[in-house]
């Protein structure tokens, strides 16, 4: 784990200038434990948002990628942790609730998977951010990755946007449910949405950013 810790620490450099990575709204992270929402554009998301970041993020990964030979270890050295996508990971949720009350900030995509090329903001969302939001009483950070055809891709300019902290109580959850669940979810992932180029701003189908 120290020699793959040791080896993301002299690669976020290369990752910034690979992915052409401009970073906005840092002093919106916060000191404490939170979740972190983004939307999801590639399987790079995680190093070249963690690239800019002044805290290393805990992302949510899927289970499978860990049975991977040197995948599955590099990004468990990056922080990483599994997750089964297929239901309530109860083992997964206990992570995340310890990993935040220990003062860590825990990276999740609402829309589940990739979404390349696609206008997040007509994208599904799922209900998950919002019931691990509840599990853990968390506030969540909103992120949003702002690139030319909707996908992060090296030397293509990438744009991440830190927005203002959503407190807990703005998310509505004062009990369980699923419908609770989801409308948190939507919320959370409106507020990614807010972070991004306007669509008036795009020329087919690309960003000026």
């Amino acid at each position: 784990m120290g020699f793959f810790n040791g080896l993301y620490k002299i690669l976020r450099g290369p990752v910034r200038l690979l992915w052409r990575v401009k970073a906005e709204g840092l002093e919106n992270v916060p000191e404490g434990g939170c979740l972190l929402a983004a939307n999801h554009t590639s399987f790079a998301d995680p190093i070249v948002i963690s690239s800019v970041s002044p805290r290393k993020i805990r992302f949510m990964a899927k289970a499978e990628l860990f049975r991977v030979p040197v995948l599955g270890r590099t990004i468990k050295g990056f922080g990483a942790f599994p997750v089964n996508r297929g239901g309530a990971d109860v083992k997964s949720i206990k992570t995340t609730v310890s990993l935040i009350e220990s003062g860590e900030i825990v990276g999740i995509f609402p829309q589940g998977t990739r979404r390349a090329g696609v206008d997040p903001r007509k994208t599904e969302v799922k209900g998950g951010v919002g019931m691990i939001a509840y599990h853990t009483k968390s506030d969540v950070l909103p992120v949003f990755i702002d690139t030319k055809k909707r996908k992060t891709s090296v030397f293509r300019r990438t744009r991440i946007v830190f927005g203002k902290v959503i407190k807990f109580e703005e998310l509505g959850l004062s009990g369980a449910g699923r419908d609770g669940y989801q409308r948190a979810a939507e919320l959370i992932f409106s507020r990614v949405c807010e972070l991004g180029t306007p669509p008036e701003n795009e020329v087919n189908g690309t960003e000026n950013c």
